[in-house]
This record gives C-alpha cells, sequence and structure tokens, in this order.
C-alpha cells in the first residue's frame, strides 16, 4: 500500500517484514517481553502500521510519547497494551483512561490529574510511574520519588488508580561497558524496593532501551523498551552488516528530474559552495531539507545512482540536492537510492547521521509529510 503516493516526488518504503524479523530477532536476545516504541509516528516509518507488524511478531506492549499518537492508536483499532509518558497537566487524562491506556507518572500533579479523571469516569486509572535514575530529565528523583510512591499508594487504596508498572531511562547505555549504566540499574533496584516497601505491587519493572536490551542483561527486568532497533538501526552506532541480525525497515527512493553536462569551474547551489574541478554530470535529485535531509551533511553525503555511490554537492536546499554523477550515463527518471538497508555500497541511514553529524533517530523522524511511504509485505501473516 501506498499512502500519499500520487505525484509525489520520493517514497520511503518500510518493509514491515524487516519490522518483524527485527522484533523476533531482538526477542531471541533478550528473552524478555517487548515493548515496541511506535513514538513520533514510529520514528517515520508509520504508526499503526509498525505497531500491528510488531505485535504480530511477538511485542506484547507499545510506548508512545504523548496522548495524542496513544488516541491515534485505538482509532485505528489497536487495543494492545499501550503506555503514553510524556503529558501536560491538562492533558487528556479522561481520554486516556477510557481508552485503556497506561498512564507514565513522574509527578504529583500528574498522578493526581489522572486519579481525578478516573474518579469522573468510575473506573481504575493504569499508571507507570517513573524514577529519574540518573537521566535528570522526566522521572521523580530522591525525596520526589518517595513522595510520588505514597500518593500512589494512597490512590490506589481508594480505588482511582492501579500501579501496573516502574520504569526509568537510561543515559548511555549505547556506550560498552558503561560504568553510568550499572549505576542506573543499582538505583533502579532502589526505587523498585522503595515502591514495594510502599506497599506497591507492580506487574512490570522496565529500563532497558534497544542498546540496553541488546547488551546489557541486567538492565532488562520484565520488559524491554525497544526504539531504534525496531526499525532496523544497530543502536551502538554500525552500518555495516549487523551482529544482532536486525534489518532496516525503510529505504527512501527517489528519481532524477534534470541533468546538466558542466565543464570545469562550474558553481552549484546557493552562495556556489562547490565548485566542478573537472567536466562532469550534475543530476538534480527532489529532495531537500524540508523531506528531511539535513543540511548539515554538505560535502560528505553520496547517494546511490547508476549502480555507485555519487557525492551530494553544494548546499542542500530546501526541496532539492545535486549529485555529481561523473561521466555516468545518467538520464532524466533515473532511480537513486539516498539510505537503505545497505544492499551493495547502499548508504544506510547510520551513514547520513554520522554526515550531518546527528543520530539516526534523527534522520528517520525527519523525513517529511511530502515523502509518500509505501508498505511492503503489509499482507503476509508475519
Amino acid at each position: 500500500m501506498i499512502q500519499d503516493a500520487v505525484r509525489a516526488l520520493a517514497k520511503a518504503e518500510v518493509d514491515l517484514a524487516a519490522v518483524a524479523s527485527n522484533v523476533r530477532a531482538i526477542a531471541g536476545v533478550t528473552r524478555t517481553p517487548l515493548m515496541a516504541v511506535v513514538k513520533a509516528d514510529a520514528f517515520g516509518h508509520g504508526a499503526a502500521m509498525v505497531a500491528r507488524a510488531a505485535l504480530d511478531a511477538g511485542a506484547a506492549w507499545l510506548g508512545v510519547t504523548s496522548a495524542s499518537e496513544a488516541l491515534a492508536l485505538r482509532r485505528a483499532g489497536i487495543s494492545a497494551p499501550t503506555l503514553s509518558w510524556l503529558h501536560r497537566p491538562d492533558d487528556e487524562f479522561d481520554a486516556l483512561v477510557a481508552a485503556d491506556v497506561d498512564v507514565g507518572v513522574s509527578t504529583p500533579t500528574h498522578l493526581r490529574a489522572t486519579a481525578e479523571a478516573a474518579h469522573r469516569l468510575g473506573v481504575p486509572a493504569m499508571v507507570q510511574l517513573k524514577a529519574d535514575t540518573g537521566l535528570s530529565r522526566n522521572g521523580a528523583g530522591g525525596e520526589h520519588w518517595a513522595e510520588l510512591v505514597d500518593r500512589a499508594r494512597s490512590y490506589e487504596v481508594e480505588g482511582s488508580v492501579r500501579v501496573r508498572g516502574v520504569w526509568s531511562h537510561l543515559a548511555d547505555a549505547d556506550i560498552p561497558g558503561s560504568p553510568v549504566l550499572r549505576r542506573q540499574v543499582a538505583r533502579f533496584e532502589e526505587v523498585l524496593g522503595i515502591a514495594r516497601d510502599a506497599g506497591l505491587q507492580p506487574d512490570l519493572a522496565h529500563l532497558a532501551n534497544s542498546a540496553a536490551a541488546l547488551s546489557a542483561p541486567t538492565s532488562r527486568f520484565d520488559l524491554c523498551r525497544i526504539g531504534l532497533a525496531l526499525y532496523g538501526v544497530d543502536p551502538f552506532g554500525g552500518s555495516g552488516p549487523d551482529r544482532f541480525g536486525l534489518h532496516p525497515a525503510m529505504t527512501l527512493r527517489t528519481s532524477v528530474v534534470n541533468v546538466k553536462r558542466v565543464p570545469a569551474g562550474t558553481g552549484v547551489s546557493y552562495g556556489l559552495s562547490h565548485v566542478t574541478t573537472k567536466r562532469t554530470t550534475l543530476a538534480l535529485v527532489p529532495l531537500g531539507y524540508a523531506d528531511g535531509l539535513p543540511r548539515t551533511a554538505e560535502g560528505r553525503a553520496a547517494v546511490w545512482l547508476a549502480g555507485r555511490r555519487c557525492p551530494v554537492v553544494g548546499r542542500i536546499a530546501m526541496d532539492q540536492c545535486v549529485v555529481d554523477a561523473g561521466d555516468l550515463p545518467v538520464t532524466i527518471g533515473d532511480p537513486v537510492v539516498v539510505f537503505g538497508p545497505a544492499q551493495g555500497d547502499q548508504p544506510t541511514v547510520a551513514e547520513w547521521a554520522g554526515w550531518a553529524g546527528t543520530n539516526p533517530n534523527e534522520i528517520l523522524t525527519g523525513i517529511g509529510a511530502r515523502v509518500a511511504r509505501e508498505y511492503l509485505h503489509e499482507m503476509v501473516m508475519i
């Protein structure tokens, strides 16, 4: 199926069989239930489509950031256990409780708002308390954790909430052997003890992200949250064949829309920051920074054209970029792979991240709405 592909200048192919394969590969390593993280429209892949593929392959939970993301999954007919973890104090807690979405709670303010929504609806809200174990972002830390736990226990006794889970997030699990990870695991065990001492009996404790799930057994607890690895990208930054058996799910494709044969000394794109050093062929590619190609990749990026890597030259513009095809016999309409599953020497999303000085997450989530999504293997029983 192609979404919004009519007259689209480019498409992102999303291989749902790859998503399913990644779930099974990760589960084979962790031997722990998995939460498929489909926030940010499944890292740009399409939340509902990826969620279904992941669930069919054995994922037990779905994870999203916002109430709107969780409710969109419910509207798509997806009823699987779902955790939503970042909310305004005046967010759609009534709708979350009514839709049987677990609410991630980091502060007494959010806990109270969730409990009040449950009271209005006459049903207990499922909550998962988040502890700050060292990331210094969301979650309750220090003495605030004990306060949050005590209040949660009070609401649980009165019947307005049920504490289903306790969780936290890691700061640098993608650094092998990190002492920070070990400290966070130890701190997480402490906050679990505090919760249990207060009378809470959570069904779930979860800490591991993709990197920790694949490399740190002590971090796995009852559930592992997989984000980047779900989409087939090595969370440790590798760009070649993956040791975990992951398969990139997205291939970004377009085609050449113009070709020019130019002499040496020709300036290219805004500011003429690139000047050709010899007679060459320039191919125009209809993708730019509005579509997710980072301007910071100038001078380093490449695409796959005519069976080889060709450098992107000059500044990446909003809607287009220029590729130096050398003496290759390029014509209008020739296919271009911007990044893909590393077939042959095709560029990968990890390489694009390196060229741009960022991470693959930013590249994937930045692929814009003008790029159509085409889903492969959606009818396969995974």
